[in-house]
Parts: structure tokens; sequence; C-alpha cells
């Protein structure tokens, strides 16, 4: 299949799930924040090393979805108010987005630069194909791009370092 296609919000989902820490983890929630408002910019060539995808999130079109675990459900205002505790920590205003650009495409991997609110370090981000579907993730720590976790109760609540990006992406025809 070579072409070049844009891709978006309409082709799939982009999550981030979120987990807690400290000694306060039971009153907060493992969150599932799911990116309303991206861009996938793809060129499909065989081989498929010859391949690459560019990726924008706008960090402002990221909402909160799910908040597991818990003393008490999440409710909007819970929401209302993580949403504007994350475009705070990432700085929406100085940096509005979050960029992916591959350097490399396997059958299994897709290699890249993730930028994330200035600084781009590389990762690695399993991926593998389903007919039309592709789906994957990865693993980042936070503090690896300088994000200090969230934290509440004076430190007693914390967002974990680690959080986990996912994808599931249906391929044009």
């Amino acid at each position: 299949m070579d072409g070049e296609f844009e891709l978006g919000p309409q082709d799939g989902r982009l999550l981030v799930r979120t987990g807690r820490s400290g000694l306060g983890r039971r009153a907060g929630h493992d969150l599932t924040i799911e990116a309303a408002r991206w861009s996938a910019a793809v060129e499909a060539r065989e081989p498929l090393d010859a391949s690459s995808v560019e990726v924008t999130v706008e960090v402002d079109g990221l909402e909160v979805r799910e908040g597991a675990g818990g003393v008490k459900p999440l409710t909007d205002q819970d929401r209302a108010e993580i949403v504007k505790n994350l475009r705070k920590v990432l700085d929406v205003r100085r940096y509005p987005q979050i960029r992916f650009v591959s350097t490399a495409i396997g059958e299994d991997a897709v290699e890249g630069d993730l930028t994330i609110m200035g600084r781009t370090k590389p990762v690695r981000l399993a991926a593998a194909r389903d007919g039309e579907r592709v789906r994957g993730g990865v693993t980042v720590e936070q503090s690896r791009w300088g994000i200090k976790p969230y934290s509440a109760f004076f430190g007693a609540l914390r967002l974990a370092d680690e959080v986990e990006i996912e994808f599931e992406i249906r391929l044009p025809e």
C-alpha cells in the first residue's frame, strides 16, 4: 500500500494512561486521557523501512476519559481540574503541541523522536499490523522530558513518572 495519507481522530484513538504513587495513592485515580485533536502524516512505501510517519498532538485537546480506582468516582469537576493541571504542567501556552517524527519503521516497531515541551528524545514504539489496523504503544518517563509528575497533598499523592501511550489506527483503503 504505497501512498501518502493524512490521519486524525476519525481514524483511531491515541490514549495516555497514568498511574499513581505515594502514600496517598489510594485517594487518586489511574487516568485514561485521550488526544481528541491530533493529526498524522503517513508516507507508506515498499519496502516498509522506506515509510515515515509524523504525528502532532494538540495539548489543549487532551481530555480525561476515565478515572479508575480512587476513594470516590471521578466527577466532571475533577475532570476539569485535571485538565487544567495537565495544561499547566505541560505549559500549553509555550508548548502547544507534542510531536513524534519517525526515524525508522520496521515490522514490529517504529523508532523516532518524541518532542514534549521543547525537548526531543528518541523512543521506540511497539507496533503491530492486523489487517487494516495498526496497534501499539510505548511507556515513557515524564522526567526524561523535564516534566515533574503532578503531586497533591504535599506529595503524598502523585502521578507515577511512567505513563503509557497507546494507539489504534485504522488505515485508509
